[in-house]
């Protein structure tokens, strides 16, 4: 048999998986993406897009790496990879699966994708700024994907969550994860812009991610961005729409022991600049990430934040 045959055999024949994956990473770092969305690197991509291409449910393992593989699992593993390279598009959006405090999400451009560092917050049952076992009554302002909700509401067995959002398409999103994790007795999907629709209702933690990209901001964000919905992202010229919406309305609704959490990203020196009187706890993480503070109900209080005149 000649030669060039057998090389043209060789180059027709789909690499092995682990090869693959080695591949897909060099692409993906020669493409010079943006990783942030769930995601923290070339391979951490390349692995989410194998996993998918695969048709694994759950993330990908190094025992899935052994032996060959399909000639159909490489074709949409290039499929994958194509989009992810010519189109920006964030690795999440393309599989449509994450993974958030454990929990296996389905996520798509109606909500952010995951990423916030209040997971492991959620995993330590915010610990010790609360009693975990006196949680009743959750609220999770500006839900999306109701990830947060969700994890919160497994972390409080006993609790019951109001994961609250202006967006229906939001909404919709959080309740194909809310039935899929068996949670639609204990989690209410609430249509509200913050607090406005939970007049009377109190609770033992308020927690959002809300919106907290200004206008400068949002305009230089990688192309990666743009497949997010705008709303999510926005608050206003400076980016503080959001955080005033929260300062003024939480206290009335919080439990007299309960506690504000609230993720600001880089608006983190904003907020204390234009808030002098509150003082913040912004809460470290293992894990990285930041931005995120907290605030209880006495301190609110203490501060004139309980006043109604500050909610108009």
């Amino acid at each position: 048999m000649r030669e060039v045959s057998h090389t043209a055999r060789r180059i027709q024949r789909p690499a092995p998986r682990a090869g693959a994956l080695r591949l897909a990473q060099r692409r993906l770092q020669r493409a010079n993406l943006y990783y942030g969305h769930g995601t923290a690197e070339a391979l951490d991509d390349a692995a989410a897009l194998l996993g998918h291409a695969l048709l694994l449910r759950r993330p990908l393992e190094e025992r899935d790496l052994a032996g060959p593989w399909s000639k159909a699992a490489a074709l949409r593993f290039e499929a994958l990879l194509q989009r992810r390279i010519r189109e920006r598009i964030p690795a999440v959006y393309l599989t449509r699966r994450c993974w958030y405090a454990g929990l296996p999400l389905y996520i798509d451009e109606r909500v952010l994708i995951p990423r916030s560092a209040i997971a492991e917050l959620i995993e330590r049952r915010f610990a010790p700024w609360v009693d975990p076992a006196a949680v009743r009554q959750i609220a999770d302002l500006g839900t999306g994907s109701g990830c947060i909700a969700l994890a919160a509401a497994l972390a409080f067995p006993s609790a019951r969550v109001d994961a609250v959002d202006i967006d229906a398409g939001a909404l919709a999103v959080a309740r194909i994860n809310r039935q899929a994790l068996g949670l639609a007795r204990r989690v209410r999907l609430v249509k509200s812009d913050f607090f406005q629709a939970l007049a009377g209702r109190r609770y033992d933690i308020i927690v959002s991610n809300p919106p907290y990209v200004g206008a400068a901001e949002y305009a230089g964000l990688p192309p990666e961005y743009a497949h997010e919905p705008e709303v999510a992202l926005r608050s206003g010229p400076d980016g503080m729409q959001a955080v005033r919406k929260l300062l003024a309305g939480a206290l009335r609704h919080l439990t007299p022991r309960g506690v504000l959490v609230v993720e600001v990203g880089n608006t983190e020196t904003t907020v204390q600049r234009e808030f002098p009187q509150l003082p913040f706890v912004w809460l470290e993480f293992e894990r990285g990430g930041g931005g995120v503070f907290l605030l209880s109900a006495e301190q609110l209080r203490a501060a004139g934040f309980g006043k109604r005149s500050r909610g108009k």
